[in-house]
């Protein structure tokens, strides 16, 4: 496998629809947390939705059975996530995985510094959608997040081959969401 470079990630986004929309540059305008391509990446935006995880029910987080009351819904300009606490989103951009690639997400260091960690699975070959991303807030503070910004840079990673089963040939849980998709757990009995 190799790294793609900025290039690449040009060329496959503006030919293929990898990326929606797309900034085939970095945006650094009025104070705002950069995004766009990168040399060796895309750093993406979180849309202004959120789901802020409460404990005022005192639910029990569980992949099984999600609770609605574990959270609260709200569209913002920003999200303050409690202290040692975690919020879903999902990327202002859909996207279309290749075939033959596999993108590894990681946070921001802007966000890193301050002790926001970023959670997003990987996207496999042939998955599509917004990508829903997990924000955790390690400090004791409230912490601050910007929608529309950058919180994360993803990574294209290009085998030399196709993979033998993609995503989508898997029928995979999460092809094609849209929204900010909470846990799903399927029962093949």
């Amino acid at each position: 496998m190799t790294i793609k470079s900025d290039r690449w990630i040009r060329t496959m986004a503006q030919k293929h629809g990898m990326i929606e929309p797309f900034e085939s540059k970095q945006v650094r305008d009025g104070g705002c947390i950069s995004y766009g391509v990168s040399s060796f990446g895309y750093d993406f935006r979180v849309a202004d939705e959120w789901k802020v995880f409460t404990n005022v029910f005192s639910s029990v987080v569980d992949p099984k059975d999600f609770k609605q009351e574990a959270f609260v819904e709200m569209k913002a300009d920003h999200c303050v996530i409690p202290p040692n606490s975690f919020a879903l989103a999902r990327t202002v951009e859909y996207w279309r995985i290749p075939r033959d690639a596999l993108v590894i997400c990681l946070g921001k260091s802007t966000y890193a510094r301050c002790g926001i960690i970023l959670n997003v699975t990987p996207f496999e070959p042939e998955w599509e959608g917004y990508a829903t991303i997990e924000i955790s807030n390690t400090t004791p503070l409230p912490a601050k997040i910007y929608a529309n910004e950058g919180i994360g840079q993803a990574i294209f990673l290009q085998s030399d081959e196709p993979c033998e089963t993609s995503y989508r040939d898997k029928r995979g849980k999460y092809q094609g969401q849209v929204g900010i998709v909470l846990p799903r757990v399927e029962n093949n009995g």
